[in-house]
């Protein structure tokens, strides 16, 4: 049953990101708010409301591990895997703006994570925990990158696209539906999979650190990686990169920032392990999209197989 329910929960929360970035996106164009403040706004916290839903619901519950598990586990996904297959289905191109400000602040949040769950004052680099003080700075690196992109966001837009507001948004009482109903399969959803994911971790012996590096984690990602493989499809690479480089900043800033503002969460001692390593890969990222300003095929399978190689490495690990 809880195999079945774990199931039930993710496509919740699949289907449910889906309505509520579709319902959400039509009612601020029937506002007139620019598409490009969508994109960055609007559908970055769709793709990653499952990550929030579950981690939050995770801290409300004490399941520290599941929260933490879940975000770090989703980044190193997006990072190697996600980029991986869509880099290998067509070549990335990487806008300078992403190499320059993007994957940098996105390396900046992840070197903020580390430090804040290290007690240096006892030992260095131990884990500690996260404080609801750390919860709140977190938050406040958040409201600075929305600023940021906001502010971008303005300065390149076109009177034009004023005009195309109100083409294909549907009627205001559909997307409302949409809307609302994505946010109760997103919440519905994260309940599920958090109950569920526990008690199959407490039945294989496995840790909720584990559970949520693995099962939750790949599966609170694939409305990423399926946005990412259709961009990749339709020749949208920008849109691809920028949609893993957003979610990733937004995971550890907004999501770990609410679910440790709401809770404060202890951190098991392996997950030190695991932020390094995250940290590690978003400088191979960077290194990748320097060369060229592309990622290609070759790049694109190195990533896919660290992904496979970090499985193998934290399933022994347990």
């Amino acid at each position: 049953m809880a195999y079945i329910l774990l199931i039930i929960g993710f496509a919740l929360l699949i289907k449910g990101a889906d309505f509520f970035v579709e319902g959400s996106s039509n009612i601020a164009a029937l506002l007139k708010i620019p598409p490009m403040i969508i994109g960055l706004t609007i559908v970055s916290f769709g793709t990653s409301s499952p990550e929030a839903a579950v981690s939050i619901t995770a801290a409300l519950n004490g399941n520290a591990g599941v929260t933490l598990g879940n975000v770090v586990g989703s980044n190193i996904f997006n990072i190697t895997l996600v980029i991986g297959i869509t880099a290998f289905l067509n070549p990335l191109k990487v806008e300078s703006d992403t190499i320059r400000k993007e994957i940098p602040f996105t390396l900046l949040a992840s070197v903020a994570l580390l430090i804040m769950i290290s007690d240096i004052s006892l030992q260095f680099f131990n884990a500690n925990s996260l404080t609801r003080g750390d919860g709140l700075i977190l938050l406040l690196f958040f409201a600075i990158f929305m600023y940021y992109v906001i502010e971008i966001a303005l300065n390149s837009r076109e009177k034009e696209l004023q005009e195309e507001t109100n083409q294909k948004t549907g009627s205001w009482g559909k997307n409302i539906i949409f809307t609302i109903g994505g946010l109760i399969g997103i919440i519905l959803g994260g309940n599920l999979v958090v109950d569920s994911s526990t008690t199959i971790a407490y039945s294989l012996g496995m840790s909720e650190t584990l559970v949520g590096l693995t099962i939750v984690a790949i599966g609170t990602s694939l409305p990423e990686l399926i946005t990412s493989v259709t961009a990749a499809y339709k020749k949208l690479s920008e849109i691809a990169l920028g949609n893993i480089v957003g979610s990733n900043i937004f995971n550890i800033l907004f999501v770990l920032g609410a679910s440790s503002a709401i809770s404060p969460l202890p951190v098991d001692g392996k997950l030190f392990t695991d932020v390094i390593l995250m940290i590690g890969l978003t400088i191979v990222l960077f290194i990748f999209s320097r060369s060229n300003y592309r990622i290609g095929k070759i790049e694109g399978l190195v990533m896919a197989l660290a992904y496979v190689v970090y499985m193998v490495f934290i399933i022994m690990r347990n």
